[in-house]
Protein backbone atom coordinates (compact mmCIF):
# COMPACT_ATOMS: atom_id res chain seq x y z
CA UNK A 1 0.00 0.00 0.00
CA UNK A 2 1.41 3.50 -0.69
CA UNK A 3 2.05 5.71 2.11
CA UNK A 4 -0.44 8.21 1.27
CA UNK A 5 -3.04 5.60 0.88
CA UNK A 6 -2.26 3.85 4.28
CA UNK A 7 -2.36 7.37 5.86
CA UNK A 8 -5.88 8.11 4.45
CA UNK A 9 -6.92 4.66 5.72
CA UNK A 10 -5.98 5.77 9.35
CA UNK A 11 -6.99 9.20 8.71
CA UNK A 12 -9.51 10.80 11.39
CA UNK A 13 -11.47 11.64 8.86
CA UNK A 14 -11.44 8.57 6.78
CA UNK A 15 -15.01 7.78 8.19
CA UNK A 16 -16.63 11.36 6.73
CA UNK A 17 -17.93 11.13 3.18
CA UNK A 18 -16.12 12.12 0.68
CA UNK A 19 -18.12 15.21 -0.91
CA UNK A 20 -17.62 16.79 2.62
CA UNK A 21 -14.16 16.43 2.12
CA UNK A 22 -14.02 17.64 -1.45
CA UNK A 23 -16.15 20.49 -0.47
CA UNK A 24 -13.26 21.52 2.07
CA UNK A 25 -9.72 20.17 -0.33
CA UNK A 26 -10.86 21.21 -3.54
CA UNK A 27 -12.36 24.73 -1.91
CA UNK A 28 -9.20 25.60 -0.73
CA UNK A 29 -7.68 24.77 -4.33
CA UNK A 30 -9.82 27.01 -5.94
CA UNK A 31 -9.05 29.90 -3.52
CA UNK A 32 -5.55 29.79 -3.85
CA UNK A 33 -6.07 29.97 -7.96
CA UNK A 34 -8.50 32.46 -7.66
CA UNK A 35 -7.35 34.51 -4.71
CA UNK A 36 -4.56 37.11 -5.41
CA UNK A 37 -1.63 34.78 -4.31
CA UNK A 38 -0.48 37.53 -1.75
CA UNK A 39 -2.25 37.36 0.88
CA UNK A 40 -4.52 34.72 -0.47
CA UNK A 41 -2.67 32.22 -1.62
CA UNK A 42 -0.48 32.46 1.45
CA UNK A 43 -3.35 32.32 3.94
CA UNK A 44 -5.05 29.32 1.82
CA UNK A 45 -1.60 27.09 2.35
CA UNK A 46 -1.40 27.72 6.33
CA UNK A 47 -5.17 26.78 6.62
CA UNK A 48 -4.72 23.68 4.79
CA UNK A 49 -1.45 22.87 6.23
CA UNK A 50 -3.57 23.63 9.75
CA UNK A 51 -6.08 21.33 8.61
CA UNK A 52 -4.03 18.35 7.90
CA UNK A 53 -1.29 18.40 10.58
CA UNK A 54 -4.32 19.04 13.01
CA UNK A 55 -7.89 17.88 12.83
CA UNK A 56 -7.16 15.24 9.69
CA UNK A 57 -4.16 14.10 12.10
CA UNK A 58 -2.09 13.48 9.34
CA UNK A 59 1.89 12.73 10.62
CA UNK A 60 4.71 15.65 9.35
CA UNK A 61 6.91 13.47 8.17
CA UNK A 62 4.61 11.26 6.13
CA UNK A 63 3.29 14.68 5.02
CA UNK A 64 6.03 15.93 3.66
CA UNK A 65 7.27 12.86 1.83
CA UNK A 66 4.13 13.09 -0.18
CA UNK A 67 4.45 17.32 -0.27
CA UNK A 68 8.19 17.36 -1.41
CA UNK A 69 7.29 15.90 -4.84
CA UNK A 70 4.62 18.44 -6.12
CA UNK A 71 6.27 21.13 -4.37
CA UNK A 72 9.71 20.13 -6.48
CA UNK A 73 7.17 20.83 -9.92
CA UNK A 74 6.37 24.11 -8.07
CA UNK A 75 9.46 25.36 -7.15
CA UNK A 76 10.69 24.10 -10.87
CA UNK A 77 8.32 25.89 -12.63
CA UNK A 78 8.47 29.06 -10.76
CA UNK A 79 12.45 29.27 -11.32
CA UNK A 80 11.58 29.45 -15.39
CA UNK A 81 9.80 32.74 -14.72
CA UNK A 82 12.92 34.12 -13.41
CA UNK A 83 14.72 34.24 -16.69
CA UNK A 84 14.08 36.16 -20.06
CA UNK A 85 14.74 34.21 -23.43
CA UNK A 86 15.78 36.73 -25.96
CA UNK A 87 15.15 40.40 -26.42
CA UNK A 88 17.33 43.55 -25.92
CA UNK A 89 18.87 41.41 -22.94
CA UNK A 90 20.62 39.10 -24.92
CA UNK A 91 19.79 35.16 -25.42
CA UNK A 92 19.04 34.70 -21.64
CA UNK A 93 18.81 37.57 -19.43
CA UNK A 94 16.75 38.30 -16.12
CA UNK A 95 12.98 39.05 -16.59
CA UNK A 96 11.29 42.08 -15.71
CA UNK A 97 9.81 41.78 -12.04
CA UNK A 98 11.22 37.71 -12.38
CA UNK A 99 11.47 37.36 -8.38
CA UNK A 100 8.12 38.77 -8.26
CA UNK A 101 6.11 36.12 -10.60
CA UNK A 102 7.89 33.54 -9.34
CA UNK A 103 7.15 34.14 -5.50
CA UNK A 104 3.44 34.20 -6.86
CA UNK A 105 3.62 31.67 -8.96
CA UNK A 106 4.62 29.24 -6.16
CA UNK A 107 1.93 30.99 -3.76
CA UNK A 108 -0.23 29.63 -5.84
CA UNK A 109 0.66 26.28 -6.59
CA UNK A 110 2.35 25.47 -3.30
CA UNK A 111 -1.12 25.97 -1.71
CA UNK A 112 -3.44 24.45 -4.68
CA UNK A 113 -1.15 21.16 -3.72
CA UNK A 114 -1.75 21.36 -0.24
CA UNK A 115 -6.06 21.59 -1.07
CA UNK A 116 -5.21 18.37 -2.83
CA UNK A 117 -3.56 16.55 -0.72
CA UNK A 118 -6.07 16.90 2.02
CA UNK A 119 -8.81 15.34 -0.12
CA UNK A 120 -6.02 12.55 -0.49
CA UNK A 121 -4.46 12.26 2.65
CA UNK A 122 -8.50 11.70 4.12
CA UNK A 123 -9.76 9.51 0.95
CA UNK A 124 -9.24 6.40 0.52
CA UNK A 125 -9.14 5.45 -3.54
CA UNK A 126 -11.39 2.51 -2.46
CA UNK A 127 -13.93 4.59 -0.62
CA UNK A 128 -13.94 7.13 -4.07
CA UNK A 129 -14.42 4.78 -6.96
CA UNK A 130 -17.36 2.81 -5.99
CA UNK A 131 -18.71 6.28 -5.33
CA UNK A 132 -18.42 7.55 -8.55
CA UNK A 133 -21.38 5.31 -10.37
CA UNK A 134 -23.79 7.48 -8.28
CA UNK A 135 -22.39 10.44 -9.59
CA UNK A 136 -22.90 8.94 -13.20
CA UNK A 137 -19.79 8.06 -14.28
CA UNK A 138 -19.66 4.96 -16.34
CA UNK A 139 -19.46 1.71 -14.69
CA UNK A 140 -17.06 0.26 -17.25
CA UNK A 141 -14.46 3.17 -16.54
CA UNK A 142 -14.88 3.10 -12.56
CA UNK A 143 -14.31 -0.87 -13.03
CA UNK A 144 -10.95 0.01 -15.32
CA UNK A 145 -9.59 2.33 -12.42
CA UNK A 146 -10.20 0.20 -9.58
CA UNK A 147 -8.44 -2.21 -11.44
CA UNK A 148 -5.78 -0.26 -12.02
CA UNK A 149 -5.24 1.16 -8.39
CA UNK A 150 -5.03 -3.01 -7.55
CA UNK A 151 -3.01 -4.14 -9.99
CA UNK A 152 -0.51 -1.05 -9.14
CA UNK A 153 0.16 -2.50 -5.82
CA UNK A 154 0.85 -5.45 -6.95
CA UNK A 155 3.38 -4.46 -9.13
CA UNK A 156 4.96 -2.35 -6.65
CA UNK A 157 5.08 -5.47 -4.29
CA UNK A 158 6.33 -7.64 -6.92
CA UNK A 159 9.19 -4.63 -7.60
CA UNK A 160 10.18 -4.36 -4.01
CA UNK A 161 10.49 -8.28 -3.66
CA UNK A 162 13.00 -8.46 -6.78
CA UNK A 163 15.10 -6.28 -6.03
CA UNK A 164 15.11 -7.46 -2.48
CA UNK A 165 16.44 -10.71 -3.89
CA UNK A 166 18.91 -8.88 -6.18
CA UNK A 167 20.44 -6.90 -2.85
CA UNK A 168 20.73 -10.01 -1.30
CA UNK A 169 22.52 -11.96 -4.03
CA UNK A 170 24.91 -9.07 -4.53
CA UNK A 171 23.51 -7.80 -7.88
CA UNK A 172 24.05 -4.04 -6.74
CA UNK A 173 27.29 -3.87 -6.29
CA UNK A 174 28.80 -2.61 -8.89
CA UNK A 175 27.82 -0.34 -11.64
CA UNK A 176 27.62 -3.22 -14.50
CA UNK A 177 25.85 -5.57 -12.06
CA UNK A 178 23.18 -2.57 -10.92
CA UNK A 179 22.69 -2.57 -14.88
CA UNK A 180 21.64 -6.32 -15.17
CA UNK A 181 19.78 -5.87 -12.12
CA UNK A 182 17.22 -3.24 -13.71
CA UNK A 183 17.47 -5.18 -17.03
CA UNK A 184 16.43 -8.41 -14.85
CA UNK A 185 13.69 -6.56 -12.89
CA UNK A 186 12.37 -4.85 -16.00
CA UNK A 187 11.80 -8.18 -17.41
CA UNK A 188 10.56 -9.80 -14.30
CA UNK A 189 7.99 -7.01 -13.55
CA UNK A 190 6.83 -7.17 -16.98
CA UNK A 191 6.50 -10.96 -17.29
CA UNK A 192 4.51 -11.01 -13.71
CA UNK A 193 2.27 -7.95 -14.39
CA UNK A 194 0.94 -9.80 -17.62
CA UNK A 195 0.82 -12.86 -15.56
CA UNK A 196 -1.73 -11.28 -12.70
CA UNK A 197 -3.90 -9.63 -15.37
CA UNK A 198 -4.17 -13.29 -17.09
CA UNK A 199 -5.09 -14.73 -14.04
CA UNK A 200 -7.54 -11.99 -12.77
CA UNK A 201 -8.91 -12.50 -15.77
CA UNK A 202 -9.31 -16.26 -15.49
CA UNK A 203 -10.65 -15.49 -12.00
CA UNK A 204 -13.63 -12.87 -13.10
CA UNK A 205 -14.45 -15.31 -15.66
CA UNK A 206 -15.03 -17.80 -13.39
CA UNK A 207 -17.18 -16.26 -10.83
CA UNK A 208 -19.80 -14.84 -13.44
CA UNK A 209 -18.01 -11.36 -14.46
CA UNK A 210 -21.20 -9.62 -16.32
CA UNK A 211 -19.21 -6.31 -17.18
CA UNK A 212 -19.26 -5.00 -13.38
CA UNK A 213 -17.81 -4.98 -10.42
CA UNK A 214 -19.62 -4.25 -7.18
CA UNK A 215 -17.77 -3.34 -4.36
CA UNK A 216 -19.57 -3.12 -0.96
CA UNK A 217 -19.18 0.09 0.54
CA UNK A 218 -20.00 1.54 3.91
CA UNK A 219 -22.72 3.96 4.40
CA UNK A 220 -21.83 7.41 5.19
CA UNK A 221 -24.30 9.96 4.79
CA UNK A 222 -23.39 13.29 4.01
CA UNK A 223 -22.89 16.19 6.85
CA UNK A 224 -24.32 19.01 6.56
CA UNK A 225 -22.91 20.70 9.39
CA UNK A 226 -19.57 19.88 8.29
CA UNK A 227 -20.24 21.09 4.90
CA UNK A 228 -21.43 24.66 6.19
CA UNK A 229 -18.41 24.67 8.64
CA UNK A 230 -16.10 24.43 5.25
CA UNK A 231 -18.28 27.11 3.55
CA UNK A 232 -18.00 29.46 6.48
CA UNK A 233 -14.30 28.85 6.29
CA UNK A 234 -13.79 29.48 2.90
CA UNK A 235 -15.81 32.57 2.99
CA UNK A 236 -13.87 33.60 5.63
CA UNK A 237 -10.41 32.99 3.93
CA UNK A 238 -11.99 35.49 0.72
CA UNK A 239 -12.86 38.05 2.96
CA UNK A 240 -10.05 37.66 5.43
CA UNK A 241 -7.67 38.20 1.99
CA UNK A 242 -9.63 41.42 0.79
CA UNK A 243 -9.67 42.97 3.66
CA UNK A 244 -5.94 42.09 4.05
CA UNK A 245 -4.78 43.02 0.13
CA UNK A 246 -5.05 46.50 0.19
CA UNK A 247 -3.06 47.37 3.46
CA UNK A 248 -0.71 44.33 2.52
CA UNK A 249 0.12 45.78 -0.97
Amino acid sequence: MLPIDAAAHSSRWRRRHPVDKAVLGLGLTVLAISLPPWPGAALVLVTALALLLGPAGVPAGRLWRAYRVPLGFCVTGALTLLVRVGGPGGFVSPAPDGPLRAGELLLRTSAASLGVLLFAFTTPMSDLLPRLVRAGVPAPLVDVALVTYRMSFLLLDSVRRVHRAQAARLGHTTRAANWRSLGGLGATAFVRSFDRAARLQTGLAGRGYDGALRVLVPEVRVSAWFIAASAALLAALAVLTLVLEGPLS
